[in-house]
Protein backbone atom coordinates (compact mmCIF):
# COMPACT_ATOMS: atom_id res chain seq x y z
CA UNK A 1 0.00 0.00 0.00
CA UNK A 2 1.29 3.65 -0.54
CA UNK A 3 0.46 6.86 0.75
CA UNK A 4 -3.32 8.29 0.88
CA UNK A 5 -3.92 9.86 -2.72
CA UNK A 6 -5.73 12.84 -1.33
CA UNK A 7 -5.46 15.93 0.11
CA UNK A 8 -7.09 19.17 1.77
CA UNK A 9 -6.43 22.83 0.50
CA UNK A 10 -7.98 26.30 1.51
CA UNK A 11 -8.82 28.67 -1.61
CA UNK A 12 -7.86 32.06 -0.45
CA UNK A 13 -11.24 33.15 -2.38
CA UNK A 14 -13.30 30.69 -0.36
CA UNK A 15 -11.38 29.88 2.68
CA UNK A 16 -14.34 28.35 4.91
CA UNK A 17 -14.55 25.73 2.02
CA UNK A 18 -12.35 23.85 1.98
CA UNK A 19 -11.25 22.19 -1.46
CA UNK A 20 -10.36 17.82 -1.12
CA UNK A 21 -8.86 16.48 -4.24
CA UNK A 22 -7.61 13.25 -4.93
CA UNK A 23 -8.79 9.83 -5.91
CA UNK A 24 -8.72 7.15 -3.39
CA UNK A 25 -8.52 6.35 0.16
CA UNK A 26 -5.10 4.17 0.68
CA UNK A 27 -3.49 3.76 3.61
CA UNK A 28 -0.45 2.27 5.09
CA UNK A 29 0.17 0.23 7.59
CA UNK A 30 2.80 1.74 8.96
CA UNK A 31 2.84 3.38 12.62
CA UNK A 32 2.69 7.11 10.68
CA UNK A 33 -0.65 6.13 8.98
CA UNK A 34 -2.65 7.29 12.30
CA UNK A 35 -0.16 10.13 12.61
CA UNK A 36 -1.63 11.33 8.81
CA UNK A 37 -5.26 11.11 9.70
CA UNK A 38 -4.80 12.93 12.81
CA UNK A 39 -2.58 15.79 10.78
CA UNK A 40 -5.31 15.72 7.78
CA UNK A 41 -8.61 16.06 9.93
CA UNK A 42 -6.61 19.62 11.40
CA UNK A 43 -6.53 20.14 8.03
CA UNK A 44 -10.18 19.89 7.52
CA UNK A 45 -11.07 22.30 10.24
CA UNK A 46 -14.72 21.48 11.11
CA UNK A 47 -17.66 18.51 9.53
CA UNK A 48 -19.45 20.82 6.57
CA UNK A 49 -21.44 19.20 3.91
CA UNK A 50 -20.32 21.23 0.97
CA UNK A 51 -21.82 20.22 -2.05
CA UNK A 52 -23.18 17.10 -0.68
CA UNK A 53 -19.97 16.06 0.59
CA UNK A 54 -20.50 15.36 4.38
CA UNK A 55 -16.92 15.69 4.47
CA UNK A 56 -14.96 16.67 7.55
CA UNK A 57 -12.89 15.80 10.41
CA UNK A 58 -16.05 13.15 11.59
CA UNK A 59 -15.41 11.22 7.69
CA UNK A 60 -11.92 11.50 8.06
CA UNK A 61 -12.57 9.05 10.91
CA UNK A 62 -15.27 7.02 9.72
CA UNK A 63 -12.93 6.11 6.27
CA UNK A 64 -10.24 5.23 8.72
CA UNK A 65 -12.12 2.64 10.65
CA UNK A 66 -13.32 1.37 7.15
CA UNK A 67 -10.10 1.12 5.77
CA UNK A 68 -8.88 -0.70 9.42
CA UNK A 69 -11.71 -2.93 8.55
CA UNK A 70 -10.26 -3.56 5.11
CA UNK A 71 -6.82 -4.34 6.20
CA UNK A 72 -7.96 -6.77 9.16
CA UNK A 73 -6.68 -4.22 11.69
CA UNK A 74 -9.93 -5.24 13.91
CA UNK A 75 -8.48 -3.76 17.03
CA UNK A 76 -8.57 -0.71 15.67
CA UNK A 77 -11.79 -0.66 14.10
CA UNK A 78 -13.27 -1.89 17.21
CA UNK A 79 -11.50 0.96 19.54
CA UNK A 80 -12.44 3.66 17.42
CA UNK A 81 -15.21 2.82 15.31
CA UNK A 82 -17.95 3.49 18.19
CA UNK A 83 -16.17 5.96 19.65
CA UNK A 84 -17.05 8.06 16.01
CA UNK A 85 -19.79 10.61 16.95
CA UNK A 86 -21.86 10.42 13.54
CA UNK A 87 -24.62 12.32 14.98
CA UNK A 88 -24.28 15.34 13.16
CA UNK A 89 -24.14 13.83 9.46
CA UNK A 90 -27.00 12.83 6.74
CA UNK A 91 -28.17 9.51 7.66
CA UNK A 92 -26.51 7.42 4.82
CA UNK A 93 -23.43 8.72 6.51
CA UNK A 94 -24.02 7.15 10.09
CA UNK A 95 -26.09 4.23 8.89
CA UNK A 96 -22.98 3.28 6.82
CA UNK A 97 -20.35 3.39 9.45
CA UNK A 98 -22.47 1.27 11.77
CA UNK A 99 -22.57 -0.98 9.08
CA UNK A 100 -18.66 -0.98 8.95
CA UNK A 101 -18.86 -1.17 13.19
CA UNK A 102 -20.92 -4.47 13.31
CA UNK A 103 -18.47 -5.74 10.09
CA UNK A 104 -15.25 -5.26 12.48
CA UNK A 105 -17.35 -6.84 15.16
CA UNK A 106 -18.58 -9.77 13.38
CA UNK A 107 -15.09 -10.65 12.34
CA UNK A 108 -13.76 -10.56 15.55
CA UNK A 109 -16.33 -12.76 16.51
CA UNK A 110 -18.51 -10.59 19.08
CA UNK A 111 -21.57 -11.92 16.71
CA UNK A 112 -24.29 -10.43 19.50
CA UNK A 113 -22.48 -7.17 19.51
CA UNK A 114 -22.76 -6.67 15.47
CA UNK A 115 -26.35 -7.79 15.55
CA UNK A 116 -27.45 -5.19 18.20
CA UNK A 117 -25.14 -2.63 16.13
CA UNK A 118 -27.60 -3.52 13.12
CA UNK A 119 -30.53 -3.35 15.07
CA UNK A 120 -30.19 -0.20 16.19
CA UNK A 121 -29.21 0.87 12.47
CA UNK A 122 -32.46 -0.55 11.34
CA UNK A 123 -34.59 1.15 13.94
CA UNK A 124 -33.13 4.74 12.71
CA UNK A 125 -32.96 3.42 8.98
CA UNK A 126 -34.27 0.28 8.05
CA UNK A 127 -33.97 0.99 4.10
CA UNK A 128 -30.46 1.58 4.28
CA UNK A 129 -30.19 -1.46 5.94
CA UNK A 130 -32.41 -3.86 4.21
CA UNK A 131 -30.56 -2.84 0.95
CA UNK A 132 -27.10 -2.33 1.66
CA UNK A 133 -25.30 -5.36 0.82
CA UNK A 134 -22.74 -5.63 3.71
CA UNK A 135 -25.84 -5.59 6.15
CA UNK A 136 -27.29 -8.59 4.13
CA UNK A 137 -24.19 -9.86 3.75
CA UNK A 138 -23.22 -10.53 7.42
CA UNK A 139 -26.94 -11.86 8.52
CA UNK A 140 -26.67 -14.31 6.17
CA UNK A 141 -23.66 -15.59 7.06
CA UNK A 142 -24.53 -15.03 10.69
CA UNK A 143 -27.56 -17.83 9.90
CA UNK A 144 -25.31 -19.88 7.87
CA UNK A 145 -23.01 -20.01 10.63
CA UNK A 146 -25.77 -20.37 13.20
CA UNK A 147 -25.52 -23.71 14.82
CA UNK A 148 -28.89 -24.77 16.25
CA UNK A 149 -31.99 -22.56 15.44
CA UNK A 150 -31.25 -18.80 15.20
CA UNK A 151 -32.42 -16.61 17.85
CA UNK A 152 -35.60 -14.28 17.53
CA UNK A 153 -33.44 -11.61 17.28
CA UNK A 154 -31.29 -12.52 14.52
CA UNK A 155 -34.14 -14.80 12.61
CA UNK A 156 -36.20 -11.71 12.24
CA UNK A 157 -33.85 -9.49 10.73
CA UNK A 158 -33.10 -11.98 8.21
CA UNK A 159 -36.52 -12.28 7.33
CA UNK A 160 -36.89 -8.57 6.96
CA UNK A 161 -33.64 -8.39 4.58
CA UNK A 162 -34.80 -11.52 3.00
CA UNK A 163 -31.64 -13.82 3.38
CA UNK A 164 -33.58 -16.56 5.18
Amino acid sequence: MGNTLFWCTRRPDTPDKPEVRGTATRTTRSPHGSKFHDQWKLGLGADANHLWTAFGPTNVAIHRVSTAVELGDLQVAVDLGPRVDVSALPVERRIRHRIEVARAYSAWNRREEALTILLDAERDAPEQIRHHFISRQLVLSWIRQQRGKPSHHLAGLAKRLHVA
